[in-house]
Formats: C-alpha cells, structure tokens, sequence
C-alpha cells in the first residue's frame, strides 16, 4: 500500500478573498457577512490565533497555500483576518473599537445608559461612557488610509459627549412633566442625536480631503469629497437604527416587568435583566444594520465633483461608476 498516499488536492488559488463569502448585492449575502463580522466570539480570540490567521491570509494573496488548507478554513482565517485588521492600513485594530466588540460593549454600556437615567450625574457619566466608547470606534473603523490629527479626534469627541449630554439633560428635564414610559427613551434620543454629530466630526477629515474611489478592479481613480458624504450618511442612518430596537422595546418590556411582585422584591435585578435584553436586541440589530447598506460601497460619476468627473473621463473613459469603502 505504500503507493496509496494521502494526498488531498491542494486548494486553488483562485478564490476571490478581497470580497466577502456571501454576495453582497443581496440584503441577506450581506447581513450572513455582518454576522460572521460582529460575532462577539472573535473578541475572544488569541494573538496566536489572529497571527495564525494574518499569516494564511498573507500568504494565500502571494499564491502560496499553506499544506492541508480547506476552503471553509481559508474562509475562517479570512474571517479572523478582518475582524482585527484595518481593510485600508493594514492595522491591527484596539480591541474595544473591533466590530465583535460592539455587542458586548454596547450592550453593557445601553443597559446601564437605560437604568440609570433618573440623575443628572449619572446621566452625564453614562453619555460620556458612551460617546468615549463611540469615538474610539468611529476613529478605528474609518474609512480610508488618511491619517488623522489628534486635534480633529479631540474637538470631534469633545463635541460629540457635548451634544449628548446636553441633549439627555434637555430631555430629563421635559420628562418630569410627562410619564415615566416616556422617560426610558431619553437616552435613544440622546444617543441618535450623538451619532449625528460624532459621526461625521470623526471622519471630518474625509468630508475636507475626499476618501479614495476606485473602479471595479480596484484602481484608484482619486478622492472624493462627495463619496465621503454619502459613506458617512449611510453609516449614521445605520448607526441610529442599530441602536434602536435596543432602546425602543426594553423600555417597553421593564416599565411591564418593574411592577412584577419579582422586581420589587429583587430592585437590583432591574440592571442584569436590562443588560441581557439589550444585548439580545443587539445580537441581531448590529449585524443587520451593517448590512442595510453595500459595505463597497458606489455611486455614479456624474455625482462626483467636478473637476474628478473630468479627471475620470480623461483618463478612464469606460468607467461609468466609482466604489469606495463605506466605514462602518
């Protein structure tokens, strides 16, 4: 039998890993991307593990396979490879800004944004909290390579916790006069109104500079202030509907559960019990947000400026339409 070997047929090279296993012009190719992005899970990974993966991913686009590789295990690798590494630097990104981070921090931070929302101190720590945790993630899901100045990161942050808070104490005000249902869902508008400005102070340095626009093949055609906008539109919408089911139906269920014999009994449960069902909101909002919208995101080019639509037709005259990543 020494004829017989175990030789498995090695993987080909020819698999497209610069894109998504799922097809991204279908909501549902999307939202199985986004779901294998922000599975919480990967937050758990090791530095082995993510270098193990750095180094399949690395060596298949030179065409080298490593021995014994599996199509699902490429897929897995590539999976890894994305959660922790910027797609346009290259870097490794902070632990609490990664996609899989999002689930388990913004369900601890809503939850307790949602039950301690009664006093202005704690009002004013838990938006902070939140907008610090916001800014972290805007800076580490950019989009582009284009570095920016810790001056531009300081005033977008400063503007951001400012327009929370003062928004949440706005609102607590109002609220005394009307019933406390309504009261729970101060800390949404709060965040909405947050996210609208957070957003597009963290990347202000795409809507000054343009971020890059390729064309289908990936050649980088030049960058385009009018791409930012739209990137930076979409995310916000999908930002604020990510963190809506999380702070809509909570409030609903807690002022029905808080009048249980159960909660009066046991008060500090209130806080676990809001946690976990954030959390369990989020488990499902965040990656189906992500995908309301093509992370590739494209437009036309008789929508970009100008003087890039002229640049364009001189020196590509086929192409028709731009891409560019969103961010997230």
């Amino acid at each position: 039998s020494e004829g017989k070997t175990n030789m498995v047929a090695e993987l080909s090279t020819s698999i497209n890993i610069k894109e998504p296993r799922w097809d991204q012009s279908t909501f549902v190719g999307r939202a199985k991307h986004f779901f294998t992005v922000t599975d919480p899970r990967n937050v758990l990974l090791t530095n082995e593990q993510l270098a193990h993966a750095h180094k399949v991913i690395t060596d298949y686009r030179k065409g080298i396979v490593s021995p014994g590789l599996t199509e699902d295990e490429l897929w897995r690798a590539k999976y890894v490879f994305d959660s922790a590494f910027h797609p346009d630097t290259g870097e490794k990104m902070i632990l609490i800004g990664r996609m899989s981070a999002q689930v388990p921090m913004n369900m601890t931070i809503t939850g307790c944004m949602m039950t301690f929302y009664k006093t202005t101190p704690a009002v004013l720590f838990w938006q902070w909290i939140n907008q610090s945790f916001n800014a972290i993630v805007n800076y580490t899901n950019r989009s582009g390579d284009a570095p920016i100045t810790v001056s531009q990161l300081g005033t977008a942050y400063v503007s951001a916790t400012t327009g929370a808070v003062v928004t949440a104490l706005g609102l607590n005000a109002l609220t005394k006069h009307v019933s406390p249902l309504i009261g729970r869902f101060v800390p949404f508008a709060a965040v909405a109104a947050a996210n609208c400005i957070n957003i597009p102070l963290m990347r202000q340095r795409e809507l000054q500079h343009g971020i890059p626009v390729t064309d289908e093949n990936d050649n980088r055609l030049g960058e385009s202030t009018k791409a930012a906008q739209q990137a930076i539109s979409q995310v916000v919408v999908s930002r604020i509907l990510m963190a809506s089911p999380g702070m809509a139906i909570p409030p609903f269920l807690m002022n029905h559960l808080e009048k249980k014999a159960f909660l009066k009994r046991f008060p500090w449960m209130s806080a676990p019990i809001q946690v976990s069902l954030v959390g369990f909101c989020l488990v499902f909002a965040t990656p189906l947000c992500c995908a309301l919208f093509p992370q590739k995101s494209s437009m036309s080019v008789s929508r970009l400026e100008p003087e890039l639509q002229e640049k364009i037709r001189a020196s590509h005259p086929g192409v028709e339409r731009v891409f560019f990543n969103k961010g997230l």
